[in-house]
């Protein structure tokens, strides 16, 4: 039994880290396409009108929203299946394995917000992007960790790994609280509708999953009318979802859609989000550009807001005794980590698009700019840091 767990655990790793490379070469391609002569083309693709029609039920959105509302609702699903687990039966399901990660999280999202408000707090409208740098892409930090192979312990992957659940559970609820426009009462009686299916499902142990999925589906388009986020449907939709059923007890209904969904999300969804928001024209960029206050905010936020601020309440956590380091894990391993967690990649840009899309002024290009920033530079300076404290 040990065995069989250790090499799930050693396949999820390699299953992170590869998405993380091909998260890589997908917003490398998107850069170079948006500053190639494909540009043009580029940008008509992923702003061209897509529309289902029934009668006169609608919903037309360019491309990119699709991408952004859809496709990610199904990430978000995924990332549900894993919170529930992991809380349920895994290593969040030990209080003593929650506090150190926990503290990380809440120290990597106040600083970085904090950080980004000093620069823009003047700015009714960049203020919005507030939550931008506060959030850890958890593929590709894992990516940089497997390049390091046995110079970092296992302790440290999954610290990172739980730093970054509550990290989603953050981002969600942020998504939640701050980021929905005017609320449909009609379209809300429907995912009310929906969540009573659901519970009454989960209630009496119903395994299938056609029916969890057909439901879902309705609360996903009941929610995109609503006005608070399509996104949102995915994480609920998964925290019904059993993770044992009652007739078959060696049968996870949640374990097997978790399993059906991490290649597609990682090889096939994650990559088409980074390819349709990755594209950034750099052509005539200059300090000018760099310097403006939400690009700064941002990159900033990411690699020197997350760095203090995990690492600070961590150490503030090991120093009082609420909580205490792996043996194998170092400080300075935990400071290396701490500044991987800037990595903000797809969830930044997911919050970026939220946070601007509706403002009418394009900022777009400032918060990408400060997110690959960013983010690049946490990813090498956290590289460096570990490769040279090895093991302690």
């Amino acid at each position: 039994m040990k065995e069989q767990e250790g090499s799930f655990i050693k396949d999820f790793f390699k299953l992170e880290s590869a998405s993380g490379i091909v998260l890589v070469v997908s917003s490398v391609f998107a850069i170079l396409l948006a500053n190639s002569p494909l540009n043009s083309y580029y940008t008509l693709l992923i702003e061209t009108p897509v529309m289902i029609r029934v009668g006169g039920f609608e919903i037309s959105k360019p491309l990119l929203l699709w991408v952004n509302d859809g496709l990610m609702a199904v990430f978000f699903f995924l990332v549900g299946l894993e919170l529930k687990r992991e809380f349920l039966e895994g290593e969040l399901s030990d209080p003593r394995n929650i506090t150190l990660p926990a503290l990380g999280a809440l120290g990597g999202m106040a600083v970085p917000a904090g950080i980004y408000l000093l620069f823009n707090h003047n700015d009714p409208v960049a203020v919005k992007g507030w939550a931008i740098p506060a959030a850890t892409d958890i593929a590709f930090a894992l990516g940089v960790l497997a390049l390091l192979g046995s110079r970092v312990p296992t302790s440290l992957k999954i610290f990172l790994m739980s730093l970054a659940i509550f990290d989603d559970v953050g981002a969600i609820l942020i998504i939640a609280m701050f980021y929905t426009s005017k609320i449909s009462l009609s379209a809300m009686a429907v995912v009310i509708a929906c969540l009573v299916i659901l519970f009454v499902l989960n209630y009496r142990g119903y395994a299938e999953k056609s029916l969890y999925i057909l439901t879902g589906i309705v609360m996903w388009v009941a929610t995109l009318k609503s006005g608070v986020h399509a996104t949102l449907a995915g994480i609920v939709l998964a925290f019904f979802i059993p993770i044992k059923s009652q007739t078959e007890p060696d049968r996870s209904p949640l374990k097997s859609m978790e399993h059906d969904l991490h290649t597609a999300v990682a090889f096939v969804i994650l990559p088409v989000f980074a390819l349709c928001n990755s594209g950034i024209n750099l052509n005539g960029v200059g300090f000018e550009e760099l310097g403006h206050p939400v690009p700064l905010g941002i990159a900033l936020g990411l690699f020197l807001g997350k760095q203090l601020g995990v690492f600070s309440l961590c150490w503030v956590g090991v120093r009082l005794g609420l909580t205490k380091l792996p043996g194998d894990m170092s400080l300075r391993q935990l400071y290396g980590v701490s500044v991987l967690t800037g990595i903000g990649f797809t969830m930044s840009l997911f919050i970026g698009s939220l946070a601007f899309e509706e403002t009418g002024v394009n900022l777009m290009f400032d918060e990408r700019l400060g997110i690959i920033l960013g983010s690049f530079a946490s990813g090498a300076a956290g590289y460096f840091i570990l490769r040279k404290t090895g093991n302690p």
